[in-house]
This record gives structure tokens, sequence and C-alpha cells, in this order.
């Protein structure tokens, strides 16, 4: 499925072919952090199936409580959050932050991951995976 999206003020945009199947909320408490909200829902897509096509996104780099470190790309402006990906070499692979995206009520979650750390007034969101770590 093809989708494109961007910052809320609009400096970038991207596009990218993605498989909706893919997509997944993730309730650890970083990702709860980081959105200011109750969890954050991504679509993962490999590297190449990823394109910057508008701007260029700052990087803030995460380091998890195992000290695996996380690149997050936002939008220096309006301080949208668009994607997180891994640091290193080797492939990378794209978590794009939904809500970006003009298709994103296409884009269903079908895993919850570290649902341990849901919040508990969250209801149940029915037909996924619950997945209590990653």
């Amino acid at each position: 499925m093809k989708i494109d999206g961007g910052c809320h003020c609009g400096a970038i945009t991207y596009e990218a072919e993605v498989d909706p199947e893919k997509t997944s909320i993730c309730h650890c408490t970083d990702c709860q952090q980081l959105t200011g909200t109750a969890f954050r829902v991504t679509v993962r897509v490999p590297e190449e199936d990823y394109r910057i096509t508008k701007g260029e996104p700052k990087v803030y780099i995460k380091t998890g409580t195992t000290g695996a470190k996380r690149a997050q790309g936002f939008c220096g402006e309006c301080g949208s959050h668009l994607y997180a990906t891994s640091v290193g070499d080797g492939p990378k692979v794209y978590g794009i932050r939904t809500g970006t995206a003009r298709q994103r009520d296409q884009l269903v979650p079908r895993t919850q991951y570290w649902h341990r750390s849901a919040l508990h007034w969250l209801p149940e969101f029915e037909g996924t995976r619950v997945v209590d770590e990653q």
C-alpha cells in the first residue's frame, strides 16, 4: 500500500510503500513519554521503501532500558514525530508514526507491544495480538 504524509506544518513530507498488516501499538513508557499520550501507533517499513520527499528531520537518539539506541526523527519546526529507526550499520526498518500519514484511517493496528505497560483506563483493542513486552 502506498502512503504519503508529513509533519503538521508541512516542512517535511514523505512517501512509503507499506504492508498495513505491520501496523502496531506500543505501550512502553518511552513511547508514552515521547508522544505525550497513552501509546504510539506505527507501521514498520524497510528503508528502501521509505523516502523523505521534502525537508530534513531532526534526529534525537534515545537509549532504551536495554541499552539499545533508536533514532527518533521529528520536525524541528512543529515537533511532529515522524519515525524511529535503529542506529548504526546494517539495514534499517523505519517505524512510521501513522498519525502523520494521510491514509492513517487505513492503518489499523494488528499487534500491541509492551501491553504490560498499558494504562489501566484504556479500552481493549479487539482483534489485536497482545505481547506483554517486545
